[in-house]
């Protein structure tokens, strides 16, 4: 019996495309976490709070679905069409429509904190405490929102080595600045859930300086602009929107289902916050591996290659798959080992 030859050569572009994104994809749900990490030795009630203020912030990442799949659409076309003028001018049109769109965002965030806490049911205590981790976390809406689309960009050009050092790196210095600022360390006065909350919209924020820095200095395969065009808003919102609409009732749903748990006690909820968390983290390396998918897909579809396109999202399928089985054992089989990293509260890990 005859196997077919292995392409070497497609297997190794794939997995330099992939490996990085599901890796940097990985990187950011941990550092989304790692609040929810360190200010677990605290208390069930921080846990809580700083849990909930998380799963408010998934509402800011399914409307970035719009950005993302808008912007990898465009952008991996252009490149692989070799009409990066074009791109270019689709970067800057989905930059500007990020920032106006964070701005309208910022209030209504902010507002909607104590709202959005005191729809959950939850303690006093809760509501206090977490009303104030979101209210500070909604400074950074404009910068991750600007930054979410220069790392999608970066992704639909097969650039996904880039994003994540810069994600090593800010996930070392939010560590750093969590452990100064949770716990008053360096001279600082210990701040507690507010402090989880200032490191990471401080990191955030110089993410995107470096991002900026790399576009102006022309370290990117984009020209720097500040020009709008409505025709390729327009392609991206009609690509984005189907998305993003499937995106926000997800996390309406899991909203709707934190809503009725946090009915039960601080306790319940705080573990319920972190079951999501490692949920989360699990699904990452997988939406690492979409995000190569899209950009192959783009990038032959643009250069009129569909049956590469085909061929090259189909191997992805392969690895995502894989992967996500192998991921699977650790949840069904060690539960309570890799919750015990977020919190030693007993009630709370059970």
């Amino acid at each position: 019996m005859k196997f077919p030859a292995i392409d070497s050569a497609k297997h190794k572009k794939i997995l330099k495309i992939s490996l990085p994104a599901a890796f940097n994809s990985l990187l950011d749900m941990l550092q989304v976490i790692t609040d929810l990490i360190m200010v677990g030795t605290i208390s069930a009630v921080a846990v809580a709070s700083v849990g909930l203020g998380l799963q408010a912030l998934m509402s800011i990442f399914a409307i970035l679905t719009l950005l993302q799949v808008g912007t990898n659409a465009l952008i991996s076309r252009f490149y692989g069409a070799k009409r990066m003028n074009q791109g270019s001018l689709a970067l800057a049109t989905l930059l500007r429509f990020a920032l106006y769109f964070s701005v309208l965002m910022v209030p209504i965030w902010y507002f909607g904190a104590n709202a959005f806490y005191g729809w959950m049911g939850v303690s006093s205590e809760v509501v206090l405490l977490g009303t104030s981790y979101v209210s500070i976390l909604t400074i950074m809406i404009p910068f991750i929102m600007l930054k979410y689309v220069f790392v999608t960009a970066l992704n639909a050009t097969g650039d996904t080595t880039t994003p994540m050092y810069v994600k090593i790196v800010s996930i070392v210095l939010n560590v750093f600045l969590n452990y100064v600022l949770i716990f008053g360390n360096f001279g600082f006065e210990a701040m507690g859930v507010a402090g989880a909350a200032w490191a990471t919209v401080t990191v955030n924020i110089l993410e995107l300086l470096v991002y900026m820095w790399l576009y102006a200095k022309g370290k990117t395969p984009f020209k720097p602009l500040w020009y709008f065009s409505k025709n390729l808003l327009d392609r991206a919102l009609k690509v984005g929107l189907p998305a993003t609409y499937e995106r926000v009732l997800t996390v309406s749903s899991f909203m709707l289902f934190t809503a009725i748990i946090a009915d039960y006690s601080t306790e319940t909820l705080a573990g319920y916050q972190i079951g999501l968390r490692i949920e989360g983290l699990a699904f990452m390396p997988g939406i690492g591996f979409t995000i190569a998918a899209m950009a192959l897909m783009g990038q032959g579809l643009g250069a009129k290659r569909p049956e590469q396109s085909y061929e090259d999202v189909l191997l992805v399928l392969k690895y995502a798959v894989g992967l996500m089985f192998f991921l699977s054992f650790f949840m069904i089989f060690t539960p309570e080992w890799i919750v015990s990293f977020f919190t030693n509260d007993t009630k709370t890990i059970e």
